[in-house]
């Protein structure tokens, strides 16, 4: 036919502008360009009045030579001809165009050989404006693909008018009719390509591929055909039993091409969407590319892709539309009914689902979108529950969704799902990076970067609280009730963290058993206040293992900008102010004072073995005396650290330090080996006198410490009713010590258990029942006020009867005066301790002490060694 076998059928689907989307993915080869959009596009109304105003003289022009007269079954059969030529497509879509590749040019030189161009452009006209109308194109399509239609007839009229035309059976005839319906179909394509390009912009050199590509293979053979046909009924009417099997066959054959051009089609469109996937670099927003990729491949006025939560991220929907919409209704209900029967597991790859052959209820689905057409399948994802993916509507208003569309998007699926994984693989490798696997917390390194956003937001004003915060059981946990009960409390603590952290902050987990709370836009004053109801929050007990124990943070805090400004000088001193809190207890701000205290201990922790090899870390001896008899009983024996550049160091501050850097083990095997040394040379001389040392609750938790202190006590060669180990009340009544055998394995030795500082705590005397507990010492706070304060004294009386009750020797330590040693020998008190009998003494001093203020008894009958006494 004269419009080369094409038609603008999908030409004008909107009177507005198309929108574009912020990313054009190319759909060709990789150099094709994009599309550009017209300065100002036409709508559908103008391109058809435009194209009646084109084609008007042409019409105007070809009906007005008279027609020559022709049978009427000659011109009935030639509209039918057109008829049925028109309706065999193939379509070819650019975006919202349609261009129709058909073999009308057949049908087209019969009807100018046999009827001339007045029945001709009468008759194609007709079939034209016929089939638009059967296809339920618009008005104005029907007029533009018409007036088109008049154009091309018009070109082959003109072309036959210059050209030798005489008998078809003339081979000049044959060349004039090919160049003349060639021709025709050349000029009705470019003026369909240009209302393409004023409607929608240029979609890139395929457009014009096409055309010539119709224009020289289509058309030339299938005007051969028609002057075939015409030679064959010049010849003889008969051949029309030939002809009608063999035109049959040959629209069966175009039919067929046309099925395999659109499979090769949509294979081609497989091909560009997995070269297209593995393009998307892993920096780039993934689910985004992909709707839009599938949405230009499938030519598609929206695709929505639904992904459900994963990781830190909530539930998306990504949706890519002609009108730039970014949600719609639908694909985000899980109820929705299309969604629900793509994602059940029952549907054998993606649902078609169309408005002509939809149930009520699918059709109320589309309803809902505003679609006619609808693909929807399941995507797989590493959530745990599978995304949705729909495809809604044709660009073309031809063409619809189809079988071959399901197969495509069913085999494009598989590069989405793995697309999709490899998306979520990269982001679990992300967040596991910024994330403690087993808290789910942001860790150091995402706390650091977001200190710095927030920060850089106000480098000057900026203002960001930060709160470090150590659960202090957490060592003894670990080494007692092992790691996964340890792990258990650090869930429970970041819990509680989370619970009553304020709802504006962040909670991350440092390392070990140290958290952290960054509060934005916070000052230092309301940062302190928040730690100390922080602290106060979380301090309860828990059930852990199946044991309650207690949950205590040790808390410092610092703040921007007073403290720093960047994230590594906050944090820095963070820690500092930890390191502060850690010694005293509670909640610890930073001061620069604190910096060379952090120092100081740093090298000291860094020095303790070796002070030990050095003698610097030595022990000093307190005598104990028996209440009634004046008997030394006891030494307790003290550690001492004489460091060459700091002086004297405080006991509690490098016992605190050796039980955080891990060494209160070999600190506590030193005090041990040196006490037991000083009772063997006691016993050399014949001189009964028990030492006692002090055990850090950490000791309790290492699993070897009974075998440490029976080898010890067999190296030194002291028998264990010599040997008294010190514990805090914390230590014994915590409830991983009191379910372990560790009491009882250590009193099976034949040492003696006492229960230091009591009163302090939380324990009572009824729980120490249960314990392998020998004696109780009375906090020494008490013991110093009993001369100045009654309640003091009925404190000490009630102690002391209850232990006696319960079977307990009980010490006092802290007797600095006569009244009070009698006060306490009145109320039966076994043993004493304090300056009044002796300040703690060196070894050497010790001695000198023994031999100017003791006397020597025998040794009580049944006993092989003497015993010593305070001489009045």
């Amino acid at each position: 036919m004269p419009d080369a076998g094409e038609r603008p059928v999908a030409l004008l689907a909107s009177a507005r502008p198309l929108p574009r989307l912020e990313t054009q993915v190319p759909v060709a080869e990789p150099d094709t360009p994009v599309q550009h959009r017209p300065l100002t596009a036409l709508g559908p109304s103008t391109i058809g009045w435009l194209s009646v105003f084109i084609a008007a003289p042409f019409a105007v022009w070809l009906l007005s030579a008279r027609p020559e007269p022709e049978s009427p079954f000659v011109v009935l059969a030639v509209l039918g001809a057109f008829a049925v030529a028109e309706s065999a497509n193939l379509h070819v879509e650019f975006r919202r165009q349609s261009v129709s590749i058909s073999a009308s040019e057949l049908a087209f030189v019969i009807a100018l050989v046999e009827v001339g161009p007045f029945w001709a452009t009468v008759m194609r006209a007709l079939a034209v404006a016929g089939v638009c109308l059967v296809q339920r194109f618009s008005l104005a399509k029907v007029i533009a693909n018409t007036a088109v239609a008049v154009v091309e007839v018009a070109v082959a009229v003109a072309v036959l008018s210059v050209s030798p035309v005489g008998a078809v059976t003339a081979p000049a005839t044959w060349v004039s009719y090919l160049a003349a319906v060639t021709l025709a179909t050349f000029v009705g394509g470019g003026l369909i390509r240009l209302a393409i390009i004023a409607t929608q912009g240029y979609p890139g050199r395929a457009l014009w591929t096409s055309l010539l590509v119709t224009t020289f293979t289509v058309t030339p053979m299938a005007v051969l055909v028609g002057l075939a046909v015409l030679l064959l009924l010049h010849t003889t009417v008969w051949s029309l039993l030939i002809m009608a099997p063999l035109l049959a066959g040959l629209v069966m054959l175009y039919r067929r091409f046309a099925a395999v051009s659109r499979e090769g089609q949509d294979l081609e469109k497989v091909y560009d969407f997995a070269r297209q996937v593995e393009q998307i670099g892993p920096d780039e927003d993934g689910p985004r590319l992909l709707v839009e990729a599938i949405r230009e491949l499938l030519n598609a006025e929206r695709v929505a892709l639904w992904l459900p939560p994963y990781l830190d991220e909530g539930p998306q929907l990504v949706v890519a539309s002609d009108d730039g919409d970014v949600w719609y209704d639908g694909p985000g209900d899980p109820d929705d009914l299309l969604r629900r029967r793509a994602t059940d597991g029952t549907a054998d790859g993606p649902l078609l689902v169309s408005t002509s052959r939809a149930t009520e209820a699918e059709v109320a689905a589309l309803a809902r979108r505003g679609v006619q057409d609808l693909l929807a399948a399941p995507v797989i994802t590493a959530a745990g529950e599978p995304g949705y993916l729909e495809v809604c509507d044709r660009r073309s208003d031809i063409v619809t969704f189809a079988e071959g569309d399901r197969a495509a998007l069913d085999s494009m699926l598989t590069h989405v799902n793995a697309a999709i994984r490899q998306q979520q693989l990269l982001a679990q490798i992300r967040y596991d990076a910024d994330h403690d696997r087993l808290t789910g917390l942001p860790n150091r390194q995402r706390l650091a970067a977001d200190i710095d956003v927030l920060l850089a937001e106000d480098p000057v004003a900026g203002r960001a609280g930060l709160v470090f915060a150590v659960l202090d059981n957490y060592t003894e946990v670990t080494d007692t009730l092992g790691h996964a009960a340890s792990d258990e409390l650090l869930l429970v603590t970041a819990g509680l963290l989370r619970e009553h952290a304020p709802p504006a902050a962040l909670v991350a987990r440092m390392e070990g058993a140290q958290f952290a709370v960054l509060l934005p836009g916070v000052s230092l004053a309301a940062t302190e206040r928040a730690a100390r109801r922080l602290r106060e929050a979380t301090s309860t007990r828990v059930l852990v293992a199946g044991l309650e124990l207690e949950v205590t943070l040790t808390i410092g805090v610092a703040a921007a900008p007073v403290h720093g400004t960047d994230a590594g000088t906050l944090m820095q001193r963070a820690d500092v102010a930890l390191l502060a809190a850690s010694d005293s207890g509670g909640v610890a701000s930073y001061h620069p004072v604190l910096d060379q205290q952090s120092l100081r201990r740093l090298q000291l922790g860094t020095e303790i073995e070796q002070a030990m090899a050095d003698g610097q870390i030595s022990v000093v001896f307190q005598p104990i005396i028996d209440a009634r008899t004046s008997d030394i009983v006891s030494v307790e024996t003290l550690v001492r650290w004489a460091h060459p550049r700091y002086g004297a160091v405080s006991p509690d501050d490098f016992i605190h330090l050796a039980e955080q850097i891990g060494r209160i083990g070999a600190l506590t095997d030193h005090v041990l080996d040196l006490a037991l040394a000083r009772c063997r040379r006691w016993l050399d001389q014949d001189i009964a006198l028990s030492v006692a040392v002090n055990l850090s609750a950490h000791c309790l938790a290492e699993p070897d410490l009974v075998e440490r202190v029976r080898r010890a006590l067999r190296r030194h060669g002291v028998p264990g009713e010599l040997l008294t180990l010190e514990l805090t009340e914390g230590s014994v009544v915590d409830d991983s010590v009191r379910n372990s055998t560790v009491l009882a394995d250590l009193h099976a030795l034949g040492l003696r258990l006492s229960m230091d500082d009591f009163g302090t705590g939380y324990s009572s005397l009824s729980q120490l029942r249960q314990l392998p507990i020998d004696e109780v010492k009375i906090d020494k706070s008490f013991v110093l006020s009993m001369s100045t304060s009654q309640g003091e004294s009925f404190i000490a009386r009630s102690i002391i009867e209850l232990a006696h009750n319960l079977g307990l020797r009980v010490v006092a330590e802290g007797v600095e005066d006569e009244l009070t040693r009698n006060a306490l020998a009145d109320m039966g008190c076994d043993k004493l301790q304090g300056f009044l009998i002796s300040r703690p003494l060196p070894d050497d001093k010790l001695e000198s002490w023994l031999l100017a203020r003791t006397g020597v008894r025998s040794a009580v009958p049944g006993t092989p060694h003497r015993r010593l006494f305070v001489r009045a």
